[in-house]
């Protein structure tokens, strides 16, 4: 019955999006389908909106639809099975995609883009009264936003992030196992699956380089399974018997950072080759050239450099959160949400698999996560603030669940983006949950991540750390509370002006409540009645 749904939910996305022709290429990420379109004009943004199981749509690099953790990875497989067969659905699979896309859904509404804390703002002049207005405003921001960001940095972030983003489900998988594994040991408990389950948990950890090699190749034009074979070298046991810089090499030394390099570098030689060498040689000249000079160039200076720098980013993110983690965590919680509008926080992905491989666990991840919990908390006060406006009240109430699990796109892009105020209250909500982690890592009780990609409650499977379990949950926990709290505080009496509080509240609109002061109907006349009689 599940994959029915899985593919009803395909074949009512497929049509909207301009049907198989128009699609060039089909992935996901952890919380979104991802599609490559052909002709822009043909897809149907408001339809995709409506559809129950979308939860938003974003366009950035691919046109984006926010489906949720779970969902996204069933739909995915279904829809490039219809894409790769034209597009054709059966009668069942038609019907149901019919069905599913008839029906409303406040989550729908909430699907915009993103734009900036900057450009946000909505004057009382020009403050929205619904969800589909909100939505609207958010897409014209973010069209402004995505001219600003295609600059060269950006998109080569956001090109490093298209290599790590495939790894997530392995990373959150093997995390779990070893949180697993952990209790297991800590309580005495099937000591015999322990072995097992340290092997499961660590396997791919320990072959994170080539898989990260693979990606970079493919992802910049090479042949990925060469730039696989150059980033093996760096955990192939033999680099031991290597001497680089007057040291010994250590098998794994660079880690993701040296199989990121050396996968870079293979790709530029291999394209020199296919220039370069004649066609009959090609075969046998091009993959060897490659994998030669680039294995060389990795094992007599990346895998040394990268080291170097791997310690100092292990090193500089202990230290900074040691002697200053409230300060250090206030601001990082409080300016990742502006860091994610601007494209940058692609930049934190290596670093956070870097921590992972040297700790166990990335500090960062937990504090980066308050910025949702002060999202969450902010919508919450928006709620509460517009008793009158029935349609953003229905869009915080369908993408509330979501946003407690760290899917945050619908309540970030659809409310409080485009209402301004909130989006900057979030903010403070984030930074004061990510300085109560941090104050608490200062203290010297570490909450980590053993993987990245989840947030909010869907993080807490992954919470490691250097104290008792019970204890890094705890302080985990505590800064979601500070987060939902002063998020929920501060857009409260901050959020709104009174105007705008007043337009959001008091413009007629067909699915608008009455306001809780307001008389009913058969009340009203017999006031008018008492009033003209002279009391």
């Amino acid at each position: 019955m599940s994959d029915d749904k899985n593919r009803a939910t395909a074949a009512a996305l497929l049509p909207l999006v301009g049907g198989a022709a128009n699609v060039s290429s089909v992935t996901h990420c952890m919380t979104r389908l991802r599609l490559g379109i052909r002709d822009r004009s043909l897809v149907q943004d408001e339809a995709l909106k409506a559809l129950p199981a979308v939860l938003g749509v974003v366009e950035d690099d691919t046109y984006q639809i926010v489906l949720g953790p779970g969902t996204v990875a069933r739909v995915t497989p279904e829809f490039a099975a219809l894409v790769e067969a034209g597009g054709d659905a059966t009668g069942a699979d038609q019907a149901e995609a019919d069905e599913a896309g008839t029906g409303e859904t406040g989550a729908g509404e909430a699907g915009s883009a993103p734009a900036t804390a900057a450009s946000a703002p909505a004057t009382a002049a020009s403050a929205p009264a619904t969800a589909d207005e909100l939505a609207a405003q958010g897409a014209a921001l973010k069209a402004r936003q995505k001219a600003r960001n295609a600059t060269p940095v950006k998109l080569f972030l956001r090109r490093i992030a298209n290599i790590f983003v495939p790894l997530i489900p392995a990373l959150i998988g093997c995390g779990i196992i070893a949180g697993l594994n952990g209790l297991l040991t800590n309580f005495g408990v099937l000591p015999a699956l322990v072995p097992a389950l340290a092997a499961i948990a660590s396997g791919f950890m320990s072959l994170i380089a080539v898989f990260v090699g693979h990606n970079t190749a493919k992802e910049f034009g090479g042949t990925p399974v060469l730039g696989g074979a150059v980033a093996a070298i760096i955990v192939y046991a033999g680099v031991a018997k290597v001497t680089a810089f007057g040291q010994q090499l250590s098998p794994g030394q660079g880690g993701v950072l040296g199989a990121l390099g050396a996968a870079l570098l293979a790709v530029q030689i291999e394209k020199w080759c296919r220039r370069h060498v004649p066609e009959a040689l090609d075969v046998l000249v091009t993959p060897t050239v490659t994998v030669l000079l680039s294995g060389l160039v990795t094992l007599f200076g990346l895998m040394f450099v990268a080291g170097e720098v791997a310690t100092a980013i292990g090193t500089c993110a202990t230290w900074l959160l040691a002697h200053g983690g409230a300060a250090a965590g206030f601001l990082l919680g409080g300016l990742f949400l502006p860091l994610v509008m601007l494209g940058l926080h692609q930049a934190l992905i290596p670093i956070h698999t870097t921590l992972i491989e040297q700790q166990g666990y990335t500090v960062l991840l937990p504090i980066l996560a308050m910025a949702g919990a002060g999202q969450v908390g902010a919508a919450l006060a928006v709620y509460f603030r517009l008793p009158g406006n029935r349609s953003i009240r229905t869009t915080i109430r369908s993408a509330l669940p979501a946003g407690l699990l760290g899917v945050g796109e619908p309540l970030i892009y659809g409310v409080s983006l485009p209402l301004g105020r909130p989006f900057v209250t979030a903010c403070v909500g984030g930074a004061f949950g990510g300085g109560v982690v941090g104050l608490f890592n200062q203290l010297g009780t570490a909450a980590g991540s053993t993987a990245i990609g989840p947030s909010g409650w869907a993080l807490f499977p992954l919470i490691k750390g250097n104290a008792s379990l019970g204890a890094t949950l705890l302080v985990y926990a505590l800064g979601l509370l500070v987060g939902y709290a002063v998020g929920f505080l501060a857009t409260y009496f901050f959020g709104f002006d009174k105007q705008a509080l007043a337009d959001l509240n008091d413009r007629p609109h067909p699915d608008a409540l009455p306001r809780p002061d307001a008389q009913p109907p058969g009340k009203a006349k017999k006031a008018d009645l008492k009033a003209a009689r002279g009391g």
